[in-house]
């Protein structure tokens, strides 16, 4: 198995997904857009992902490899390979998609409900209620063909599936202690007291390993929902 990751901030990583792609024997190789535009030839790689990072996917001008990268995804979604988007990433995907990213009606940092969509055959199917962790401050507009996978309260679209095997998510299900501490090191001016979907950097850090746990879960099952393993769980947990 071959993955490739498109990494924007050196802050925000593969989290949980270093030890499923670990466990394994994956390739894995890296376009670090903060040190140089790198793009490989798009044969043999098996899953494209899309990390996340604080810029807006319209920030060209201050970030010109954006349109590379853009142009890279569109071929990407013209292959057979598997692509999986987060937060920046899924924001990313839906433009090439051809629909809007926008200014989210609310700032999303923090653990907060996210709630599955129900969702027909081919199509990957979130638990009714479950948790995730959120750091966003933009929003997309389903591409056309389009399934909403999740949404929260705050935000109407924290998943899509376009076609097969193409998913966005808004929301960080790659999450771990350390690269949620990362982002808030990095971030903290982003913690606003008073907004209603913004938690306080002391709540973050308290955050039990049994939720870490259950999000890792949910991450494993996207992964193998996309690479099609035959060890993939079940549509509801």
């Amino acid at each position: 198995m071959r993955v490739h990751v498109l990494q924007h901030v050196v802050f925000e990583g593969l989290g949980s997904m270093d030890d499923w792609f670990a466990a394994r024997q994956a390739q894995v190789t890296w376009t670090r857009f903060y040190e140089g535009v790198n793009l490989p030839p798009l044969a043999g790689i098996d899953l494209l992902i899309i990390l996340g990072g604080p810029m807006s996917i319209h920030d060209e001008a201050q970030f010109p490899w954006l349109r590379e990268e853009k142009h890279f995804i569109g071929e990407a979604l013209r292959s057979s390979m598997a692509v999986l988007g987060i937060c920046l990433g899924a924001q990313l995907l839906a433009s090439v998609c051809g629909a809007p990213v926008t200014v989210a009606p609310h700032k999303e940092i923090g653990w907060f409900p996210i709630f599955g969509e129900a969702a027909g055959d081919g199509v990957f199917q979130f638990p009714a209620e479950g948790e995730a962790f959120h750091w966003h401050g933009e929003t997309f507009d389903l591409p056309k063909g389009a399934h909403c996978l999740a949404h929260s309260a705050a935000c109407a679209h924290q998943g899509f599936q376009w076609g097969k095997r193409v998913i966005g998510l808004q929301c960080h299900l790659e999450a771990t202690p350390a690269s949620t501490a990362a982002i808030m090191q990095h971030c903290a001016d982003e913690l606003v007291a008073g907004e209603p979907y913004i938690q306080t950097a002391d709540v973050l850090r308290k955050v039990s390993d049994a939720r870490y746990a259950a999000l890792r879960v949910q991450m494993s099952r996207v992964l193998e929902y996309l690479l099609d393993c035959e060890s993939s769980s079940p549509a509801h947990e």
